[in-house]
């Protein structure tokens, strides 16, 4: 079953592989005699930070890990979290009389397996085992049938990890100096996020048109039933001969593209349908062929990403860590393929159960065949399918939720690949008809009909388009023949206004990065999940949404390293890089080529650096290599790059503290600003919005400097209301043992954005002080909280009745305090602010009151929050009484609900022009993006996650 060991005994085995999880399934295939441990993701990478690179190293070498100079030499280091699993496999391998390296068969993989052979060393036999499915009989041949390390494959990786580097260490810092601190570039991220903002360029210069038509409703003048409908519903598509205009026929900028076209406005439409009301109306022609459908083709990575997100709702990075759980448990082949191909065996599967759950008539004579059609793909994995030489059915897995729910939707497509083409009819019906004034009216219908479903019975693919028609949708016409006479039984008059073009999606998004061939299916989840992560862009629903840090950070991009966003370059990159791992051209002269410029490129080095000057459009985008374009950075304008005109003299600027729109220049009369809600669409903000907030006080509010200190300190709107901050100097740490965080302060409810002061701020920022000890040692501090001033001993709180006493109460007033017993619940109620009256349902009288969140009213047992446009001085009674009726209407509250915070960023969405709610967001973000990275970070150890710089 295995090759033996140079004692001619079986001995002991140690097989390695990336995850505990694939360790633990495999373990239980090979039994005794052979040791199955994880590597648990990569041991070795390129060091994250200077501090992590041997000290022999200096100069650049310390900042980019990697030696420029000599070759491109990569140093690699141990992950500091690994090296006690390293120890472990050192152990473990001292008593083993073979290795096996058991890697994902992919570049990343077998570049793991290469790190694993160079860190432990192994003085025994070492096998390269591949599979692409976690089941007995597939493990069983992999041990049988070893390989050795493809060493192209390992420095094809290696060739791409490096460049990610150079791109990402070259490019960043210029980010953090002209945008903002904690930026990210990459060769693949930038483009993706690049796509993201032109697509949000086109919606703000989208300029929408209206066009008017007319739908009649035709009658045979028989009975019809479900076969044989007795009506048809018909589009008006030409007059006269000249079609009528819908939308295709307009430009993004409201205008029609043709004149031969003919536009009808709303008045002109009711004209005609007036004129039409007594016409009469004939078939002017029945056009019909013969419909033919064939099944998708297997899934690949790309086009599961995008099916899960159409069907399931899933974004590619939940839909890969899914994945990636099926596979491990023998549920599913590999993953991360480009390949549509299915194996000999899968084949036989699939056919056996469509004879076995659908019969004999859908099953095609012969076995299907997909050619793939990704360029430079990987053909050495399957698609993606389930596992064995027998299909289990959803039912029979045993699997539950997301894994059942994306289990079965692969098994459905594999199945319904083997399947027979759908067939049918389509028929295009043509209505004429005469109006009062002479004109020849020509309505359309057109239907489709299955008369075998097929593989349609199994699966039907999504679509991207909520309002798009599946492949399965029937349209019955009545059976009618040319010179059938139609009675019209209503025609009405519809408008339509053109949309712009629709956001991308997780799974458009990959679709056009594939369709550009810029990056590899395998990292797609990961790259979403960065610019995800980084900022550049937010979800709303399904819509990937750029930020305006997203439209600074791609301005600087295009203006001063064009081609490194260029989407051809990119691709051409991609090229290259493929062109490496299938040994047709060497690494180190086009890294060569690509760092230093074409005139340093030495014989052998590709030609894509010398194409980039055409393909570039910024200022410095000639021949020169990364490394010359980013020397320059006194031609960037971090203003110029981070301000965009809104019009009316207002620009959009995107600063180091968020958004904001400007009127003015600084210190000159007149000067607005106004911060502008990060969780707001670029394409939402009007000039008529911009003047809204700048109408409002908002924004950070320069206070002056502290003398002590030397720092800027600001005045900003947070996620609980107004606080003054110190603004660090650059380089401070904000995480890890020297971390250092700014002195912060919430400013007193007496206080406001637009008249606090310099020496307001340094006083609030005193806080908390000292007030003394009790007589047991403990101290006490007044403290300033989002409820109000308080005091502290230990865990025990007491509230103070006045802002002011914070720095003028003495030890003497505390004690005095102390000494009184604690009043549970809430304190003495306060006066109400507003009587309203006696409530018409409830019959108890109604008062506005001043709660934890703000303005209420309340009749004693219901409370109701006022709305935004609500105030206390203009409140009626009968407004009141409404906002009771509603609140009642709703219901009591539920706890569980109400604690959820989907229900808060909700409630944030529907006033984005508070100064708050930009706060909001951004405190969320950074939580789910600390979070996030949390959970990307366990689940690369766990799984091997493929990422892209």
């Amino acid at each position: 079953m295995s090759p033996t060991s140079e004692t001619g005994h079986a001995g002991r085995r140690l097989v390695i592989v990336e995850s505990p999880a694939k360790a633990k399934t495999i373990k239980g295939y090979l039994g005794p005699g052979y040791v199955v441990e994880a590597s648990v993701g990569h041991i070795r990478d390129l060091p994250s930070g200077a501090a992590e690179v041997p000290e022999k190293y200096t100069g650049e070498v310390r900042r980019l890990g990697v030696d420029v100079e000599h070759d491109f030499q990569p140093i690699y280091v141990v992950n500091a979290d690994k090296k006690a699993q390293v120890r472990k496999l050192k152990e473990l391998l001292a008593e083993s009389d073979e290795l096996f390296l058991a890697t994902d068969e992919d570049r990343e993989g077998e570049a793991i397996a290469w790190h694993l052979q160079e860190v432990l060393k192994p003085k025994v036999p070492v096998h390269r085992m591949v599979f692409h499915e976690i089941t007995k009989e597939a493990i069983r041949a992999a041990v049988a049938n070893p390989r050795q390390l493809n060493k192209l494959m390992v420095d094809a990786q290696e060739t791409r990890r490096i460049l990610d580097r150079l791109y990402g260490y070259e490019v960043s810092p210029v980010l953090w100096k002209k945008v903002m601190r904690g930026l990210s570039a990459g060769r693949v991220q930038s483009v993706a996020t690049r796509l993201v903002v032109e697509r949000e360029r086109e919606r703000i210069a989208f300029r929408s048109a209206e066009y008017w038509d007319l739908t009649g409703t035709f009658g045979t003048g028989r009975t019809g039933d479900a076969s044989d409908p007795s009506a048809l519903n018909a589009r008006l598509s030409a007059v006269d001969g000249r079609r009528i205009a819908q939308g295709r026929d307009f430009g993004p900028d409201g205008r029609l593209k043709s004149d031969q076209v003919l536009h009808l406005d709303e008045a002109n439409a009711h004209a005609l349908a007036a004129a039409l009301q007594n016409a009469s109306f004939a078939v002017r022609s029945v056009e019909s062929k013969p419909y033919r459908r064939s099944p998708y083709a297997p899934f690949r990575t790309t086009t599961l990403q995008q099916e899960a997100s159409r069907k399931l709702g899933f974004g590619a990075k939940s839909t890969m860590q899914v994945a990636q759980k099926l596979y491990e448990n023998g549920f599913i082949t590999y993953m991360r393929t480009d390949s549509t191909t299915l194996s000999a065996t899968a084949v036989s599967a699939a056919r056996a159960q469509v004879t076995q759950l659908y019969g004999a008539s859908y099953l095609p004579d012969k076995p299907r065949t997909y050619a793939g059609k990704v360029k430079n793909a990987q053909e050495a994995h399957e698609a993606i399918r389930p596992s064995g030489d027998r299909f289990r059915t959803p039912a029979e897995t045993g699997l539950t939720g997301d894994q059942f729910r994306l289990y079965e939707l692969i098994w459905k497509r594999t199945v319904a690949s083997q399947m027979k083409d759908a067939v049918g009819n389509s028929v295009t019906v043509k209505i004429a008809g005469t109006s009062s004034d002479g004109r020849d009216a020509e309505f359309s219908a057109s239907g489709k009909t299955i008369t075998f479903h097929g593989f349609m019975k199994a699966y039907v693919e999504g679509a991207d388009d909520p309002n798009a028609e599946l492949d399965d949708r029937e349209r019955r016409l009545p059976q009618v023949a040319e010179g059938d006479a139609l009675t019209a039984e209503e025609i009405t008059v519809d408008g339509h206004a053109t949309k712009p073009p629709a956001r991308y999606t997780e799974a458009s998004l990959v679709k056009e990065l594939e369709e550009r061939e810029i990056g590899r299916p395998s990292t797609y989840a990961s790259i979403i999940g960065t610019i995800l992560d980084r900022g550049y862009v937010f979800k709303k629903g399904t819509a990937l949404v750029p930020s305006f840090l997203s439209f600074a950070v791609v301005n600087l991009l295009e203006t001063h390293f064009g081609r490194l966003v260029d989407y051809d370059f990119t691709a051409r990159m991609e090229d290259d890089l493929d062109r490496i791992a299938r040994g047709e051209a060497q690494s180190v002269p086009w890294l060569k080529r690509f760092y230093f410029g074409a005139g340093d490129g030495p014989e052998g080095a590709t030609d894509t650096a010398t194409a980039a000057a055409a393909a570039g459009n910024g200022d410095g985008d000639h021949l020169g290599g990364l490394k010359e374009l980013v020397t320059d950075l006194g031609a960037i304008d971090a203003r110029e790059i981070s301000s965009f005109p809104i019009g009316d003299g207002i620009m959009l600027r995107v600063g180091r503290y968020g958004p904001y729109v400007e009127r003015g220049e600084k210190d000159a009369e007149g000067h607005q600003r106004a911060d502008v809600p990060e969780d707001m669409a670029p394409d939402e903000l009007t000039v008529e919005y911009a003047e809204e907030l700048l109408a409002k006080p908002s924004g950070d509010f320069e206070l002056g400097v502290d003398p002590q200190s030397g720092h800027q300190i600001v005045a900003r709107d947070g996620r609980y209301g107004p606080y003054v901050t110190e603004v660090l100097p650059d380089g401070t740490p904000k995480t890890g043992k020297n971390a250092v965080k700014p002195r912060t302060a919430s400013l007193f409810k007496s206080m406001s954005l637009d008249t606090v002061t310099l020496a307001d701020a340094l006083k609030l920022m005193s806080l908390p002080r000292v007030v003394g000890t009790d007589a047991e040692g403990v101290e006490i501090t007044a403290q300033n909280g989002r409820y109000g001033p308080y005091l502290k001993k230990g865990t025990d709180s007491r509230s103070l009745t006045a802002e002011e006493q914070l720095f003028d109460i003495t030890l003497d007033e505390a004690l005095a305090i102390y000494a009184q017993p604690k009043q549970r619940g809430r304190a003495a109620a306060k006066p109400p602010l507003k009587e309203l009256g006696t409530d018409p349902v409830s019959g108890s009288p109604v008062v506005v009151k001043d709660g934890r969140f703000g303005a209420y009213v309340t009749d004693g047992e219901t409370n109701a929050t006022l709305r935004t446009d609500d105030s206390v001085e203009e409140i009626t009674p009968e407004r009141g009484y409404e906002l009771l009726a509603e609140k009642r209407a709703k219901g009591p509250a539920k706890k569980k609900t109400a604690k959820k915070a989907p229900a808060k960023k909700t409630t944030a969405k529907k006033a984005p022009a508070k100064k708050t709610t930009a706060a909001k967001k951004t405190a969320a973000k950074k939580t789910t993006t600390a979070a996030k990275k949390t959970a990307t970070k366990k689940s690369s150890a766990s799984s091997g996650t493929k990422t892209d710089e």
